[in-house]
């Protein structure tokens, strides 16, 4: 049965009504259901529009799909690079701060502290430049082809005569000077010789001798003054060093200002200082077994 087209201005047709009771959308036909497809009450595991989605437990992480890169951890070797490279640049930072104080120090001293420090330097400088120039010098012959035996036999003859020579053992000839102490008053005491012996040894005596008395490293003066003994041996005044050594430097060294001189002639005593370029040390000294010190057995 077909309906009559509405006319434009006539009233909407009215909607069948619903009995009372009944749901309205039961009313509403809906599509027919297909095998397989979920009941129309039951979620079909979609989240509603607006709502949150939830991560379903059982399935894996997106960051664990396959061809997803993962977080390496820290290799060993790494890590133990930059360890040390910490320790490197700490040592450097405590290197820096002690010479930083080192110079902070030094800009605080006086011109003559600094001319004596430089001069000091210097004269070390030289001796182990020449000392090193010798070292090679020996390794060279020692290390060279033919007669290796011979060198180092020839070596070991000059120490030894080095050797004998600073202590005591062998009789030296050389530069040097003739020293004499008197002591007319019988006032120059046990340390004023002590003092001179000191004094000539900083300024570059290789070997000497009191009277007929070897001075060696162990030297001891003793006794009041007009009775004094070396090494337990009297030696009366006037006192007669012989001195091997760089004559100019040692004349210097007792002549200085408040120096060795000085302190003689306070003692009412007298001292005469002549150069020479020859001296002969012949006393000698009786070297004693050490008690107590041996020889090591290493290279």
């Amino acid at each position: 049965m077909t309906r009559p087209r509405p006319e434009p201005g006539d009233p909407a047709p009215e909607e069948p009504a619903v009995p009372p009771g009944e749901d309205a959308t039961a009313a509403v036909p809906g599509p027919p259901a297909t095998p397989g497809s979920p009941a129309p009450d039951e979620p079909d595991g979609r989240p509603a529009p607006g709502e949150p989605a939830v991560a379903d437990p059982t399935e894996p992480p997106e960051d664990s799909a396959p061809g997803t890169p993962r977080r390496r951890r820290p290799e060993p070797m790494a890590a133990a690079l930059i360890g040390v490279l910490t320790l490197l640049l700490g040592y450097a930072f405590a290197v820096q701060v002690r010479s930083t104080d080192d110079d902070q120090a030094l800009a605080g001293s006086r011109e003559e502290d600094l001319v004596r420090i430089l001069d000091d330097l210097t004269g070390r400088e030289d001796r182990l430049r020449l000392q090193i120039s010798d070292q090679r010098s020996t390794l060279a012959q020692l290390s060279g082809t033919g007669s290796q035996s011979a060198e180092a036999l020839d070596e070991a003859r000059r120490r030894a005569e080095t050797l004998g020579i600073l202590n005591g053992t062998l009789a030296a000839q050389g530069p040097g000077l003739e020293m004499t102490i008197g002591d007319p008053a019988g006032r120059v005491t046990a340390a004023v010789l002590v003092k001179v012996l000191q004094e000539l040894r900083a300024a570059g005596a290789e070997t000497m001798q009191v009277d007929d008395v070897r001075v060696g490293a162990s030297t001891a003066v003793t006794g009041k003054p007009g009775e004094l003994q070396l090494d337990g041996q009297p030696v009366p005044a006037p006192y007669v060093f012989r001195v091997i050594g760089e004559p100019q430097t040692m004349a210097t060294a007792m002549n200085i200002p408040n120096g060795v001189a000085r302190t003689v002639r306070l003692r009412d005593g007298t001292i005469d200082v002549v150069q020479s370029d020859r001296v002969v040390v012949d006393a000698l000294r009786v070297l004693e077994r050490p008690q107590y010190a041996e020889p090591t057995d290493g290279d």
